[in-house]
């Protein structure tokens, strides 16, 4: 139905008839709309104490200008047991160094995605759907990633510290690194599919690749630097006591002084899918996402809500931090370190609510939610013998950010919009665990549950 001439004016007299709605104009054309709506009875009855927390290492880390929350989430969750084994004040691992070898390992892994895909359906041209998503911005040479996609890259090529390789321009601002490999990669995509189409051999396809990802190595390595293949480290300890390790590969460092104390291959993956054809106890995947060829495979452990949040309680409880993803856009003073269900009052402002009016399950059917960022849970507060109510989390976004780097999210927006848990198997019990035997379901590479964390 046309939205006619009279319609239009009917609205207009409608809204300038209203005082409350001029006063709003008055107001939100002059400041951001969610400064307007922030609830000053919530900034007053919500603050960051909290009963439990885990150890807490110096400095609050930041991602910048880049997608890089999820490497920034698991390198601040390793540190945290690591740095307490060797008596040292703060201390970060490189970022940067697993950023390099994501940008590597990402670009293979979609050059042979884009002949598998070919393989497996000759009818599935770059018009279609599926490579249309593959060759699409948020799927091709991006930051974001998840859990299963670091651990693969620290099971590869290891860690290491902050201060053997450190940022570089483009680690901190990635966008025009990012531009140039998405054309090469198009390029040597549409190559590729030319080659296929004249039913070039399996050995001539793995050349082409191998020539094409010499060039992606040179520009990933000029923007971000080649990592040494070996290193040495020298620390202080608390004690004023010097220290040397190496000269140590970053995978001996990390299968030698890391893995005793954070272990990837023993943390577990659960997420809360509550769309009604995702039954939990269930494991899933999602077709075509990943970064490394040959690695563990991306793969998902359905749970209830309840069960994500009684874990990362125990598992906080047990002096471990908890690597999580969730909606980060939702009911957030990134000022104020806020993540509450009534930090916004919008129907005092706009006179309807907002973020409320479907389930968790439709928002995800109708594209209103998805994971977009990823961040630790450090602590928890619960009064004697109630629930926790609320959550403390060390964020990525540096010391400015938040309360003083940190937020703190309320059980009932952790019920809404945290997607996805990780923690220890020893945490986990047998009826959880039994899931991962279950034989993954598939879904489509745009399903909302493989969303890249990368919101800086």
């Amino acid at each position: 139905m046309e939205l006619t001439i009279d319609q239009m004016e009917a609205l207009r007299t409608e809204f300038y008839a209203d005082d409350k709605n001029r006063f709003a104009l008055n107001v939100v054309s002059r400041s951001d709309p969610l400064e307007a709506c922030l609830s000053r009875l919530s900034l007053e009855t919500t603050n960051h104490v909290f009963s439990h927390k885990v150890d807490e290492i110096k400095p609050v880390t930041h991602q910048k200008s880049s997608g890089r929350c999820w490497i920034f989430a698991v390198m601040n969750a390793m540190r945290i047991p690591f740095v307490k084994s060797l008596e040292i004040d703060d201390f970060e691992f490189s970022q940067s160094y697993l950023f390099f070898w994501d940008k590597v390992e990402r670009a293979n892994y979609f050059l042979n995605t884009i002949v598998s895909v070919y393989k497996r359906d000759p009818k599935e041209m770059p018009e279609g759907r599926l490579v249309s998503f593959l060759l699409s911005n948020e799927a091709i040479a991006a930051d974001g990633g998840q859990w299963d996609m670091v651990a693969n890259l620290i099971e590869k090529h290891g860690v290491m510290p902050k201060d053997c390789f450190p940022e570089t321009v483009s680690n901190e601002n990635s966008r025009n690194m990012n531009r140039i490999l998405k054309s090469k990669l198009r390029e040597y995509a549409h190559e590729l599919f030319k080659a296929l189409e004249k039913g070039e051999s399996d050995d001539t396809i793995n050349d082409m690749i191998k020539s094409q990802m010499k060039t992606v190595y040179r520009i990933v390595g000029i923007c971000l630097g080649i990592p040494p293949k070996e290193f040495t480290w020298e620390y202080t300890t608390k004690s004023k006591k010097a220290h040397k390790i190496g000269p140590v590969t970053p995978l001996g460092f990390y299968n030698d002084y890391v893995k005793t104390y954070f272990d990837v291959a023993n943390k577990v993956c659960l997420v809360t899918d509550p769309r009604p054809n995702h039954p939990t106890d269930q494991t899933y995947t999602v077709d075509c996402l990943g970064n490394v060829v040959g690695a563990k495979p991306i793969q998902y452990n359905n749970q209830s809500v309840e069960t994500l949040m009684e874990l990362a309680s125990k598992s906080i409880k047990a002096g471990e931090p908890v690597w999580f993803g969730c909606d980060v856009s939702k009911f957030f003073s990134r000022k104020r370190g806020l993540l509450t269900m009534d930090i916004f009052d919008y129907e005092l402002v706009f006179g309807t609510k907002v973020n409320v009016g479907l389930s968790k399950a439709d928002r995800l059917i109708y594209g209103d939610c998805a994971m977009n960022h990823a961040m630790v849970l450090t602590g928890v507060h619960e009064q004697e013998g109630q629930e926790v109510s609320k959550w403390r989390i060390e964020n990525s976004w540096g010391k400015d950010s938040g309360h003083d780097g940190y937020i703190t999210m309320t059980s009932d927006w952790f019920k809404e919009w945290v997607f996805e848990i990780v923690v220890d198997k020893s945490h986990c019990p047998k009826e959880v665990l039994d899931a991962f035997q279950t034989t993954p379901i598939v879904l489509p590479a745009w399903d909302p549950m493989g969303s890249l964390a990368l919101s800086e």
